[in-house]
């Protein structure tokens, strides 16, 4: 029986509690549906969060990536915006159960709930659906479909990130290489100072998605930086983890992302 999300919520039969970052986040997601993966700690890690300041996750689903950063960086203010009612009500429970504090607001980024409106932040993170739904296939699963499949355009999340942010605050993304072309045409004229981390599975191999920092009020010169390398090896040689250094120290020890050259 596949599993749907409700407003009431999944059925707890239905839900797993894992562990990421090596144990230091608890996370209960759905065991059928839209699950958090590599791409929520890595956009985590590469928030430039000091303690007190604020972040706001756009489409924050069960928290993974909001909660990634609160335990990474201590004393911040986290905050989510979530469409799915019951992806919602995973989150607060998610913060409950790491003992984070964390404000979720229900509702669509095209148009956002009134609470959300004049408040400013420090940070805003997203992970936008990535697949265009003129051109692929639904997902089954309702929970997927909505996290994956696009609603609204990519220049909404951008709009709301931008007035969301305080002068000097930061947007952090991560989107799909081949959406990179649509995301940087959609900025609005506030966000300045974009730099671009492509991210490669392997070495040599093309980079599959993009990491994106934008500054508000930023004026600094467009940056594309090198690529980083998820796996160590040019290719799957054997079964077991070869994650690069800087890659198992992001995924496992709950480390900040390296933006800049590649470590060696």
């Amino acid at each position: 029986m596949r599993t749907t999300a409700s407003t009431a919520g999944f059925d707890p039969s239905a839900e797993s509690c894992d562990a990421l970052l090596g144990g230091r986040l608890r996370l209960i997601q759905p065991r059928r549906g839209f699950r958090a993966g590599m791409d929520s700690l890595l956009l985590a890690a590469s928030v430039p969060a000091r303690e007190g300041d604020s972040a706001l996750d756009l489409g924050c689903g069960a928290g993974a990536a909001v909660l990634a950063l609160g335990v990474r960086v201590r004393g911040l203010g986290l905050a989510g915006l979530e469409v799915q009612p019951a992806y919602a009500a995973l989150a607060r429970r998610n913060a409950l159960l790491n003992g984070l504090g964390l404000e979720v607001w229900e509702g669509d980024v095209a148009m956002p709930p009134p609470g959300l409106g004049g408040r400013a932040f420090d940070r805003v993170l997203m992970n936008p659906p990535f697949f265009d739904r003129r051109a692929s296939v639904r997902a089954a699963d309702p929970g997927r479909e909505a996290a994956q499949g696009a609603r609204a355009p990519i220049s909404a999340w951008l709009a709301l990130a931008a007035r969301r942010l305080r002068p000097g605050g930061t947007l952090s993304a991560i989107h799909r290489v081949e959406a990179l072309p649509a995301l940087l045409g959609a900025l609005p004229g506030t966000l300045g100072s974009v730099a671009v981390l492509p991210l490669a599975p392997r070495p040599g191999r093309p980079p599959r998605s993009v990491l994106v920092r934008a500054v508000k009020g930023g004026r600094a010169p467009f940056a594309l930086l090198a690529p980083l390398a998820l796996h160590a090896a040019p290719r799957h040689l054997r079964d077991g983890e070869d994650l690069t250094p800087w890659a198992r120290a992001v995924l496992r020890d709950g480390a900040a992302l390296p933006w800049g050259p590649p470590p060696d």
